[in-house]
């Protein structure tokens, strides 16, 4: 069977490096958490680390956080709906809002639960995912600020994501500059200017951070080693906190160039062929990997000799040259896997989840 593991040693090293650059900063941050996708054990490995927030996407992890560490804080980040609003009052301490309506919604429930649900603003810097208009932020904030059981504890923007829109000091200084207005306007202190991710770590690095951005979502930083930004390693950090394993379930000196009619493969595809593979062959593994777990593009071999022949739906193939290392049936085989290979696979129940 194939498995995923965990490096809880490298884990707990990006973790503290983290903490320490943002702690020298005077910012607070949150675990963006939802790479685990609510896995009990890799869970447990996290919140042993102790953060101060996580954050999810899905209430079904929050739930599955709760139930494990009860007095996290934690943060449900995309637009509520509204099927899940008793849900997410009741996991989460603190959701990222952008639609009136939810947030009345929200404040019904929590009203209902005998809670203060606190909320952030979204605001729409260029990104074009979720966010309020700037131009409407005045008016919008107006109509949340006397819900009742509603607390405004910040606003907050979302970059790169969807579009790829970099963040800069001048859209932040935006975010900041709307803070000041609102405080100013309704005399009531904003804490929280969550204007950071993995990707606007460059910025705390090189000094060009807006001093008002007090709060960072990371997520790809703690998990990957890398910079959001062009995908390069930090040299500080542990890079493949994160494996995956594959055992080879056959494996022989095959052609490599396919006999017969070639049309369409199984995602639509014509496949084409060098013609310098007639006549030569290669041996060939087959792992037990297939697209149902992970797409081909998102994971590769970390012996680099090794190549990605193609894939099935349960099923991919290797090219492993001569076999210099003399693999066999039942060795298992190692990748490294990118951040959207490692949110795929932990999708999978197909694919066992260890830690080491």
């Amino acid at each position: 069977m194939a498995f995923i593991t965990l490096n809880k040693n490298k884990l707990k090293h990006n973790f503290t490096k983290l903490s320490e650059l943002f702690d020298e900063n005077q910012i607070e941050w949150a675990v963006v958490g939802k790479l685990l996708c609510g896995n009990d054990l890799f869970l447990r490995e996290l919140l042993s680390l102790n953060p101060k927030q996580i954050c999810d996407s899905r209430v079904s992890n929050l739930k599955s956080i709760k139930r494990i560490d009860p007095d996290i804080e934690t943060i449900y980040i995309k637009p509520a709906p509204n099927g899940s609003i008793d849900e997410i009052v009741e996991y989460a301490d603190i959701s990222f809002n952008t639609e009136l309506e939810t947030i009345k919604l929200l404040s019904t429930e929590a009203v209902k639960q005998d809670k203060t649900h606190r909320i952030v603003i979204m605001v729409e810097l260029g990104e074009l995912r979720e966010g309020v208009l700037r131009d409407d932020l005045i008016d919008f904030y107006e109509q949340v600020f006397n819900l009742p059981n509603i607390e405004i504890i910040g606003l907050g923007t979302n970059l790169t994501c969807m579009y790829g829109v970099l963040p800069n000091s001048d859209k932040l200084i935006q975010l900041s500059l709307y803070k000041e207005l609102l405080e100013l306007k309704f005399n009531k202190k904003i804490p929280y200017i969550s204007g950071g991710a993995s990707v606007t770590i460059p910025l705390v690095l090189n000094n060009t951070m807006p001093k008002a951005v007090n709060h960072f979502r990371i997520g790809e930083t703690l998990f990957m080693g890398t910079n959001a930004y062009d995908s390069s390693a930090y040299e500080s950090c542990e890079q493949n906190v994160f494996k995956l394993h594959a055992e080879i379930i056959e494996l022989h000196e095959k052609p490599m160039m396919p006999d017969g009619e070639i049309g369409l493969n199984m995602t639509g595809e014509k496949v084409t062929f060098n013609p310098e593979w007639e006549d030569s062959t290669n041996y060939r593994a087959i792992i037990d990997l297939g697209l149902l777990d992970i797409d081909i593009e998102h994971i590769t071999p970390i012996q680099s000799e090794l190549d990605m022949v193609g894939s099935s739906s349960d099923m991919m193939v290797i090219d492993l040259g001569n076999n210099p290392d003399n693999l066999k049936v039942g060795d298992t085989i190692a990748f490294h896997m990118n951040y959207m290979g490692i949110l795929r696979i932990m999708n999978s129940d197909y694919v066992d989840k260890k830690v080491i």
